[in-house]
């Protein structure tokens, strides 16, 4: 099996004692199955799995009474497998496909005989009605294609590799050369397969690029079938007009999604629960404006303007016009392959915790991402080509007293480098990029002395 990131979440969230239902949500095909399934081989005795897609009479042990005994008792009749209580894991498979099963969750919990995990695909899209949120009893973990550090693995890249280059970035120094220009090399595979994980499979299995543009085909038409199986009738045309845009409108020279082009009557409140439900299906990646770059961005976002990302950058390639894969593959990474630059240091960026913003002004320019990491607000520049070195928009937002801004990040083909408050990465380097997260126990007593 890929090693994924997410194991370690599976592995906290048990050594908590699983006392909430783990509800894992993602896009399709990114692998939250079979990580359940082989984590319950690892770590329980006995498992269990109810499919709510693939086996609909699944939901027929939720329409009797919805207390634990009752549950059970149906479950255990229905599955014809033992369960343990205490070493056993049960796993609700597409959970939105039963709403029920949602809504009994927090009685399971409370029961407390056996550990649950719901993975759900297109939760924040269903329209079937949840009788009562099970708040309280669930813990949310969202999975995402294989980023680049998972990809390297996959692909037998070293432990003690991956340590060194962390040192480099840590430090802000050089990495020698050979290492840069295979981990480049590797990249720019990265850029082509993506992190669908059958894909990176069959890749690492056969290094037949055909057959990864195959599957991603299949892919994207799966995704086609989703928007046509589950969105509302009267949006659909719409979802699959902004879905099909996406890789064009992402070629456009600003990258920004202009409604115009796909209607010149489309207006933006008409499409608004379009484009989210793109992103509620983690299809897409919306990447919102900034009127300025100080925190908290999300307050100074503007909604109404906004680049659209494609959640992997791999079927960006096999959506994209023209067989752009050999020049990827040959390190071509010039202007006009911005859009694909852009697209998986978006997805590398969410996939480890940051929200996507961006800056643009008439006046200052524009710049690819601001994120933030706690209160301080970082640049992000990403350069295609051989000129990395010019950047009048982050050298225009930098110089503004008022912004405070002291760092920025530059991902391009260079090696390591620091130029005053800039440093230039290579685009591999994304991997280590992560916001800063809270201690495990953050413990805090007030001097009440002077109320004594």
């Amino acid at each position: 099996m890929l090693k994924r990131k997410a194991w370690s979440d599976l592995e906290d969230w048990k050594k908590r004692g699983a006392d909430k239902a783990l509800m894992i949500t993602g896009a399709r095909q990114i692998g939250k199955t079979t990580l359940v399934r082989e984590f319950a081989r690892h770590s329980y005795r006995r498992f269990a799995e109810l499919n709510f897609v693939e086996d609909p009479k699944a939901a027929s042990v939720f329409e009797e009474a919805l207390d634990a005994d009752s549950i059970i008792e149906s479950l255990t009749a229905y599955l014809r497998i033992p369960l343990e209580p205490g070493n056993t894991l049960i796993l609700f498979d597409e959970i939105q496909e039963c709403p029920a099963a949602r809504t009994a969750i927090k009685f399971l919990v409370e029961d407390g005989r056996f550990d649950y995990v719901e993975t759900g695909s297109l939760l924040g899209v269903k329209t079937r009605q949840i009788t009562s949120y099970p708040v309280g009893f669930e813990e949310q973990l969202r999975m995402y294609p294989l980023d680049f550090e998972e990809f390297c693995m996959a692909n037998g890249v070293q432990e003690q590799t991956l340590d060194m280059l962390r040192s480099h970035f840590e430090t802000r120094t050089p990495v020698p050369t050979p290492v840069h220009d295979a981990m480049m090399g590797l990249f720019q595979t990265y850029l082509v397969v993506g992190g669908m994980p059958d894909v990176v499979q069959r890749y690492v299995d056969t290094h037949d690029i055909a057959q990864v543009v195959s599957l991603q085909n299949d892919l994207l038409a799966l995704y086609r079938l989703d928007i046509a199986k589950y969105a509302e009738t009267k949006d659909r045309t719409k979802i699959r007009s902004i879905f099909d845009a996406i890789p064009s409108q992402l070629d456009d020279k600003n990258r920004r999604f202009v409604l115009a082009d796909l209607s010149k009557t489309a207006r933006q409140n008409r499409y608004a629960s379009s484009f989210l439900w793109l992103a509620d299906a983690g299809v897409a990646l919306p990447c919102y404006n900034v009127t300025e770059p100080v925190p908290p961005l999300a307050n100074n976002g503007r909604h109404s303007l906004f680049k659209l990302f494609l959640n992997d950058v791999g079927l960006l390639c096999a959506a994209s016009m023209g067989n752009i894969q050999y020049d990827l593959l040959q390190g071509n990474l010039d202007v006009n392959m911005g859009a694909i630059m852009e697209d998986v240091v978006a997805q590398e960026l969410r996939a480890h915790g940051f929200d996507l913003h961006y800056y643009n002004s008439t006046r200052l320019g524009e710049v690819d991402f601001v994120v933030q990491n706690g209160k301080t607000v970082l640049p992000i520049e990403v350069k295609s080509g051989n000129d990395w070195r010019r950047h009048k928009a982050l050298d225009n937002m930098l110089a503004i007293d008022d912004w405070h801004l002291r760092d920025a990040y530059v991902f391009c083909k260079g090696n390591v480098d620091v130029d005053g408050p800039i440093t230039y990465l290579p685009l591999y380097m994304t991997m280590f990029l992560k916001p800063e997260r809270l201690p495990e126990s953050l413990i805090y007593v007030p001097d009440l002395s002077a109320l004594r």
